[in-house]
């Protein structure tokens, strides 16, 4: 209902302006300043006016459009490094060798499972990263997190949205390419870093050949400004449609809309500027987006679930699990501050489903309805082949670096 509908707009507000929004700026301006020696402050505010000309002025359209250029030099840079960071391991015998010199120099970096004896166990608990709170950040990144779905809610059809997902799923596929293999290549090249955030500059400045890294900056670069708009339009459509057409001006127009939707992306934008230097003491941000946004959402993915798969649902349960999530996160954080994060998630997770169902037992089974087409959640033959061949690749990677 209503209340539920605010109350999450006021939380995924709060988590795109103070967590991702500020996060994605502090990181890209980490990388200019490690690559091109800008300080961190100016390379804020210059990523921050980039994305905000042509996303405040060109909406979701703007962004897309430079989506589909941008990934192919971002996926073509990252395969580059690499190639590059693996070549060098190789000492001169080619890249399977610099693979092999590679896994045996840091075997330890590619367990997916850690002793609770491993100074890394309080971020990758044990099991929990195959069985817990791992699937609760990521059912609700890419399921259930307007940032995320807006891109498939633009789509022409069904159709077009389903394709478009299966495209993501097996690019998501290349990111232990992409990402986690030049981070171990750092670490057995010995880089000398301050924090682990730097490890992807450090590889930019020092391993790619000039022109090659001008083109993987670039196209780096591309992608940051792009999550930032692509924030930025989550944050104006959430405020405008949820926030100032609900409350304050419902008569307001298509106009009036667009222009109050650029000013809340312009001061969102304002905000994170001046927050986003404060994250320079952290080691790595990406902890601090995943452990932070885990306050919210275990409680929007148990109701995204229950709206989907349990008649008994109600509004009452869902804004009791949208407050639960926050206060359960809140007080697990400061009476268990030994709990991992992702077990933590796992845990609120199942405390807000009991909350939807609790309340839920006391309605009427007759009151039950549904709101949905029966075709709706159709698939084609082809998309289904292709889910499982994505699923099949991803239990392989887990079973190989378990």
């Amino acid at each position: 209902d209503r209340r539920v509908k605010t109350v999450m707009a006021v939380f995924w507000l709060a988590v795109f302006i103070f967590i991702n929004l500020t996060s994605i700026l502090y990181l890209g301006a980490l990388t200019i300043e490690k690559v091109m020696g800008i300080p961190l402050f100016w390379g804020v505010v210059g990523l921050a006016a980039f994305a905000g000309i042509y996303s405040i002025y060109g909406g979701l359209k703007a962004v897309a459009l430079t989506d589909v250029i941008q990934v192919i030099f971002l996926i073509g840079g990252g395969l580059i490094t690499t190639y590059i960071a693996l070549d060098l391991l190789g000492a001169g015998e080619g890249v399977w060798q610099g693979v092999t010199n590679l896994y045996a120099q840091a075997e330890d970096k590619f367990h997916l499972i850690l002793d609770k004896s491993h100074p890394s166990y309080k971020d990758l608990p044990g099991i929990s990263v195959i069985l817990g709170g791992l699937w609760v950040a990521n059912l609700y990144y890419w399921g259930c997190n307007q940032y995320i779905i807006q891109r498939a809610l633009a789509a022409k059809s069904v159709g077009e949205a389903q394709n478009g997902m299966l495209f993501a799923g097996f690019i998501k596929l290349l990111v232990p390419l992409l990402v986690v293999i030049p981070g171990i290549a750092a670490f057995a090249l010995n880089a000398p870093l301050e924090k682990s955030d730097e490890a992807y500059p450090w590889l930019l400045s020092n391993l790619l050949p000039v022109g090659v890294k001008g083109i993987a900056f670039a196209a780096l670069t591309a992608a940051i400004v792009s999550s930032l708009a692509s924030m930025m339009n989550s944050i104006s459509t959430i405020f405008t449609m949820d926030i100032y057409k609900s409350f304050f001006r419902k008569e307001a127009g298509q106009h009036e809309l667009v222009k109050t939707g650029r000013w809340a992306s312009f001061g969102s934008l304002l905000v994170a500027v001046l927050i986003a230097p404060m994250l320079s003491g952290l080691d790595q941000a990406f902890q601090y987006i995943q452990e932070f946004t885990g306050f919210i959402s275990p409680g929007a993915l148990s109701i995204f679930l229950a709206g989907f798969f349990y008649k008994r649902a109600t509004a009452n349960g869902a804004l009791a699990a949208a407050f639960g999530s926050f206060v359960f996160s809140t007080l697990m954080k400061f009476l268990c501050p030994g709990l991992p994060w992702m077990d933590r998630m796992m845990i609120v997770f199942f405390l807000c489903c009991g909350l939807i169902i609790l309340l839920g037992s006391r309605k009427p089974m007759e009151n039950a309805y549904t709101t949905h087409r029966p075709g709706l959640f159709h698939t084609s033959r082809l998309f289904n082949i292709l889910s499982l061949v994505v699923i099949a690749i991803l239990v392989a990677f887990y079973w190989f670096w378990w």
